[in-house]
């Protein structure tokens, strides 16, 4: 599709998605298995907005928030499997897009220009997510964390993505609110897009990510497109 002149990232044929942070506010339902794992051990619950910033890192992040416990511990794997069940239990109960996302999606729609998810989470959680956020049929690809044998930093899902779209990497933005996000898409030499809105991570200073372009709001998206 023709951009604009005004576009600030030309020749763009297709936006890639992170899931988490990026395009959907998981943190509450991600917090909620974490939470049910404290109730379990007798320990109170913990506020979303203090687990809220490792949402993106899943299962490592709300472990390592919850119940002090990072993956280099004895204790991590069966924690991680109770999580995951925990998780996969209730993943849509509060999990809702970020304000402007439907708007954003809609006009990349009307403007016949393909978008896409690429996400760490795995395709047993990643499908019914976006099943439930009504994303499902409307996204061009998914990528999940097990669809190919690599995750984020590594670019081989961004690849991934723009292959099964035939188009070029340069030919593609990604967006993502974690530093990791952005390191994979300069390993893929794709355009990157900071999302300041998201969970940001242990690394929160998105100035210091060397992304292309930073949006405090979805909707800042359609002006680097020039849409």
């Amino acid at each position: 599709m023709p951009q604009a002149v005004s576009a600030v990232l030309p020749g763009i044929r297709a936006v890639l998605f992170d899931l988490d942070g990026t395009l959907a506010d998981t943190a509450p339902d991600l917090a909620g298995a974490a939470n049910r794992m404290r109730q379990r051990r007798g320990l109170p619950p913990l506020p979303v907005e203090r687990l809220r910033p490792v949402a993106s890192a899943g299962a490592r992040g709300m472990i390592g928030v919850a119940l002090g416990v990072r993956p280099a511990d004895s204790a991590f794997e069966a924690l991680r499997e109770e999580f995951l069940a925990e998780y996969a239990a209730a993943l849509d109960v509060e999990s809702r897009l970020f304000d402007g996302v439907p708007e954003l999606l809609d006009r990349l729609d009307g403007a016949g220009l393909p978008w896409g998810v690429v996400t760490n989470k795995a395709m047993r959680f990643t499908g019914p997510v976006l099943e439930a956020l009504g994303l499902a049929e409307r996204a061009a690809v998914v990528i999940a964390g097990d669809t190919t044998p690599y995750a984020k930093p590594h670019p081989q899902p961004l690849l991934e993505a723009c292959r099964r779209l035939a188009i070029e990497p340069k030919g593609a933005v990604y967006v993502g609110d974690d530093l990791r996000d952005i390191q994979a898409a300069r390993a893929a030499c794709m355009p990157s897009v900071a999302a300041a809105y998201g969970y940001l991570g242990e690394h929160g200073d998105v100035s210091t990510w060397s992304a292309d372009h930073v949006v405090p709001h979805p909707l800042r998206m359609l002006e680097l497109l020039g849409l």
